[in-house]
Formats: C-alpha cells, structure tokens, sequence
C-alpha cells in the first residue's frame, strides 16, 4: 500500500484568492513546493484535495481547474516535484448550476475524496497525512482515518514535516 499527503489547495498551496481558476492569480504558498518535494522524495503521493463551489457557483467551469492544476505541475516539474493527483468537489447545495447544485459525499469536512483517492491509488490512511488552512480540512481527515495537520501561515515544508513528527 502507498502512504500519501493530502493537501488542501486554496490557502494551503496557494495563497487565498477567492474562487481561484485563473493561472495569472495563482501564487505559490512560502514553502509548498519544497513541501511537494518532500513528499515526492520521501516515498508519499502528493495529492490535492479541494473544494471548488465556484464550478456549482456558476463562477468558472470545471475544465479551469485541471487546467490550474496542468499548470502546477509544469510549474513543479521546474524544481524537480510533481503531484500525484487531485480530487475536487464541484458541488454546493444552494449552487447556480443545476447539475452541481447537490448535497455530496466528496465536499469537505466529509471524507469523499479521500476514500476515492484511497481506492485509486492503493494508499493505506493510517499512514497518510492531510494538510490544510481550515478547521473542515482536519475534520476530513479525521473522518477518514488520516492525521490532519493545520497549517496556520508560515512555511508549509516546516509545518508539514513538523505536524509528521
């Protein structure tokens, strides 16, 4: 079985932009890439779990944020990282967008994505960490079994390798 990190996007690998889609707007975090590397050279997967309302807002479509991500890991692929995968939930129960517009399993604090990434790439929780900016994103990982780390500012590769310890 493998072992991963999960990190939270928006406020833990970037810094907070509301509703990011924009490739122009996107700023590294102080950190997170080395944080990614860590992962990369230290035997974990390196995965993005995300909340993307803005798709059930009605803000931007589900296609810019696999673009953002393409380009983050062009972006990593510079400094020798990369991600493993990503996992986002487009839904919001009082969205815009019919089709998003639902009370899912994968939106945060619930472990939906976790589970899935779990079943596709053969990772085993117990051995696995989630960072994140928000008290939802320790709740997630709590819920699914994995050691939720909090990330209150700072560097993200010290406080992901302390929060390991």
């Amino acid at each position: 079985m493998n072992k991963a990190v999960f990190f939270d996007r928006d406020g833990t690998l970037n810094e907070e932009v509301h509703y990011l889609h924009k490739i122009e707007d996107f700023k590294w975090i102080e950190g997170a890439i080395d944080a990614i590397k860590y992962c990369n050279d230290n035997g974990y997967l390196a995965i993005v779990i995300t909340n993307q309302s803005g798709v059930a807002r009605g803000y931007y479509p589900e296609s810019d944020i696999m673009k953002l991500y393409d380009w983050m890991n062009a972006d990593l692929a510079k400094h020798g990282a990369h991600l493993d995968g990503i996992y986002y939930c487009p839904h919001h129960p009082t969205g815009k967008v019919k089709e998003y517009a639902i009370d899912c399993d994968c939106r945060k604090p619930k472990p939906g994505m976790l589970l899935k990434a779990q079943k596709e790439h053969d990772i085993d929780l117990k051995s696995s960490y989630l960072i994140g900016d928000g008290a939802r994103d320790v709740e997630c990982a709590e819920a699914a079994g994995v050691k939720g780390i909090r990330y209150m500012g700072g560097n993200l590769h010290q406080t992901l390798t302390e929060g390991m310890k």
